[in-house]
């Protein structure tokens, strides 16, 4: 599958996407953001604070407990404001 960074989540991980085998743990969108900021220290600085980490699953917007297996994308990226 394919995660995909965007803005600062971007900058502090230090790509903007990578393709990836995820562990047989990793369910849902909860279980990725608490298995992530295992794999480094820019991963553990990029999610700190996992509340605020928005997640989108195949291009929708996807709260924790949505299932990730099998999906082709997940996104991940700050609050958006708009204006």
């Amino acid at each position: 599958m394919k995660l995909v960074y965007f803005s600062w989540v971007k900058d502090r991980i230090g790509m903007a996407e990578e393709d990836i085998e995820l562990p047989e743990n990793v369910k849902t969108v909860a279980d990725l953001l608490a298995w992530m900021p295992g794999r480094g220290a820019n991963f553990a600085d990029a999610l700190a604070d996992p509340a605020i980490i928005r997640v989108a699953v195949d291009q929708e917007y996807a709260q924790g407990d949505r299932d990730v297996r099998g999906a082709s994308e997940i996104a991940l990226f700050p609050p958006v404001t708009g204006g």
